[in-house]
């Protein structure tokens, strides 16, 4: 019996660069978020942040703060 084809949920590639020095690479974002017509830059940065909040709850450390977002390649 063939398998049902599930919802494919795509995603672009960020690089993060934090306010410490730090970088995290290829940070997926959701494809709704890049294609926000008003405020792009707002829609992607909101969505890494809320991934951040999401890990230093789980570790117990702070988040930190986003210096620069580039897109990978």
């Amino acid at each position: 019996m063939a398998k049902k084809p599930t919802a494919r949920t795509e995603f672009v590639l960020f690089n993060v660069t934090y306010e410490d020095g730090s970088q995290k690479s290829n940070r997926k974002v959701p494809l709704d978020a890049v294609e926000d017509p008003y405020d792009r830059d707002k829609a992607i940065r909101s969505a890494i942040e809320e991934q951040d909040r999401t890990i230093s709850e789980r570790s117990g450390l702070p988040p930190l703060a986003i210096k620069a977002i580039t897109r990978a390649k």
